[in-house]
């Protein structure tokens, strides 16, 4: 499958500081950038940076970046799911993951979480794919926001919402493992009904189980 990507360029000014939110970006962009030190909710900062390098070389990876001053603020990833997680067994071509969304501490609530998120969809280009993303509240900043689970909850449903992508349900045991995690879904409008149909099977996998 071929995995058209139309670069998109849009600026957000945040206490008197210019960003540039930019995307898809290469790996050569991203290796001129230093990464900001609060980037650590999934892996330590300069790892982090490294694991956004690898992705934006894969040929259906994605990274939308927030860049400040040379320094990397903020990003949006896509990619195929992993191999190890259930996503991945139809071997589906057009089903993209909506891998990780974040922001450092002190530009959060400028609405640039949103504007990554619109820029990534710019264009038409991932009309052609079901976007997923899965939702689990281990990986929030509870502590940083100040927000309960369920606030936090509320707030990530609605930033996903901006982009079209609504909650679906689903037997994953993990996300089944707390009621505050959620499957997340943007079905694009050039997707083939079978693949939709591939994708509400491996949603469901425990119905076929018995």
């Amino acid at each position: 499958m071929e995995h058209c990507k139309f670069p998109v360029s849009h600026t957000l000014l945040h206490n008197n500081s210019l960003i540039t939110v930019s995307g898809p970006v290469s790996s050569t962009f991203l290796n001129s950038l230093t990464i900001h030190p609060d980037l650590d909710a999934f892996r330590k900062p300069h790892e982090q940076l490294e694991a956004l390098i690898e992705i934006s070389e894969l040929s259906e990876g994605r990274v939308i970046a927030a860049v400040c001053d040379q320094i990397l603020v903020g990003y949006v990833t896509f990619h195929y799911p992993d191999e190890l997680e259930l996503w991945s067994q139809a071997n589906m071509p057009d089903l993209i993951e909506l891998g990780a969304i974040e922001v450092a501490d002190g530009y959060r609530g400028s609405g640039l979480g949103r504007l990554m998120l619109a820029s990534a969809f710019e264009k038409e280009q991932l009309e052609n794919y079901i976007v997923f993303t899965t939702e689990y509240y281990w990986h929030w900043d509870l502590k940083g926001s100040g927000l309960d689970v369920w606030a936090y909850r509320n707030m990530m449903e609605k930033l996903m919402k901006s982009v079209g992508m609504v909650w679906y349900a689903t037997d994953d045991p993990e996300i089944c493992s707390h009621p505050a995690n959620c499957l997340m879904v943007r079905i694009g409008s050039r997707v083939p009904l079978s693949s939709q149909e591939t994708f509400d099977r491996v949603r469901f996998r425990q119905r076929f189980m018995y």
